[in-house]
């Protein structure tokens, strides 16, 4: 892999920092057992940088082809898989998703009470499209305290692998939402929901869509719901911090439910992937769309898909419940699958009109149109609200930049 720092427009020795920052701050004090960051501009990869190990009860250092849990990153990679088939005539935004899953006709919104004694009134508006690809739905992780949370509970949502997607989707519509359509923004399972919309549209299980229309034909060989036998050596352990900060391993490769194909084709989290492959997805939406003169998306779609769908001078410290997502809120907006830097003074950040995700084992990605700029940072460390990686590799990249 060639890689040419001077050529991206980057000044060199200030780019090296972000190996220096990483293994002085992270892997030298014991906060992350390995991690591997890449830098390209305008299709020049500026930096690949592999630190650690990657398993490291077996001496397994990172290598260019470790292959990571991705968890949230998976959910771009659904909603464009779902804008596929958007370009092919198969919904409108506005339309109700009821018009595919029946069951999701009349939702109940959640009033007060709880347990058998949640009372509900009727949704003031359909579940459109638009809202599961946005997170503004009325759904829920299920993971907080809350009454509707509390729902989810008892109902089992919480063990995705005792469901096929179809059984998952059926019993999630009988929840109640905790907010009007639209109204607010809450991560949630609404990224699984989509997922079921592209089997349901496509006739194809989800694994298969994917790998067909986005996996092969942007190379991404190393991408899907569980890892092969002869690729298992290849595969990250994954790794929770204690409360006395050190870390435990909570996910040996070798031993890990990745290694079979799983029941439940998670479109909010189940991909593992690589550094490379992911890059190509990125680089398809760099390029607006296409990869290697293989159009995956038009531009327009693309386009609309990181505006900010949570209406006009709205932002997440406005529409959002609960603290923990992918991203900050302050300047930040949602699209359909990516959120989106409004602007550098509301947000604090570098990077105006940049849109980008992260998952739960502190893997994160962007895509900066204006600087023709891709960011991938690739870790296995849970929770994702542990370290600001995020902010911290974006100072130094932007930081980095000659012209």
């Amino acid at each position: 892999m060639k890689i040419d720092p001077k050529a991206a427009g980057f000044s060199p020795d200030r780019l090296s920092r972000l190996d220096e920052h990483l293994q002085t701050q992270y892997l030298d004090s014991g906060k992350i057992k390995g991690c591997q960051t890449l830098v390209a501009r305008r299709g020049v990869i500026a930096h690949f940088g592999s630190l650690g190990f990657a398993d490291e009860a077996r001496g397994e250092r990172v290598a260019e082809d470790t292959i990571f849990r991705i968890y949230s990153m998976t959910k771009p990679v659904t909603s464009v898989a779902l804008m596929q088939l958007y370009e092919r005539g198969m919904f409108q935004l506005n339309d109700p998703i009821s018009r595919i899953i029946p069951g999701w006709k009349d939702p109940k919104v959640y009033v007060s009470g709880e347990g058998d004694q949640v009372i509900t009134e009727p949704s003031r508006r359909p579940i459109t499209f638009r809202h599961v690809l946005s997170h503004t739905a009325g759904l829920s992780y299920g993971n907080g305290e809350h009454a509707v949370d509390g729902c989810y509970q008892t109902a089992g949502l919480g063990r995705r692998s005792d469901f096929t997607l179809s059984e998952f989707t059926t019993a999630l519509a009988g929840m109640p939402l905790r907010f009007h359509p639209g109204e607010a923004w809450l991560y949630s399972y609404a990224t699984d929901v989509c997922g079921y919309l592209v089997e349901a549209l496509s006739g194809q299980s989800f694994d298969d869509y994917l790998q067909s229309n986005i996996f092969e034909p942007l190379e991404m060989a190393d991408s899907g719901f569980h890892v092969p036998g002869s690729k298992l050596e290849r595969f990250a352990a994954n790794y929770a911090r204690r409360p006395d900060r050190s870390l435990s391993l909570i996910d040996d490769p070798m031993k890990s439910t990745y290694g079979t194909p799983p029941t439940f084709l998670s479109g909010g989290g189940g991909l593992v992937s690589t550094t490379k492959d992911y890059f190509n997805f990125c680089e398809m939406l760099r390029q607006r769309g296409q990869f290697k003169g293989r159009r995956l998306l038009s531009p327009r779609t693309l386009e609309m898909m990181t505006l900010n769908h949570l209406g006009a001078d709205q932002d997440l410290s406005r529409m959002a419940l609960g603290s923990f997502s992918e991203t900050a809120y302050e300047g930040i907006g949602f699209g359909l699958g990516f959120a989106m830097n409004l602007g550098e003074v509301a947000s604090g950040q570098i990077g105006d009109g940049d849109f980008y995700w992260g998952g739960a084992a502190s893997t994160i990605f962007s895509v900066d149109p204006r600087e023709e700029l891709v960011i991938i940072f690739m870790t296995q460390l849970m929770p994702s609200s542990t370290f600001n990686f995020r902010g911290q590799l974006k100072n130094i990249v932007y930081g980095a930049l000659d012209h």
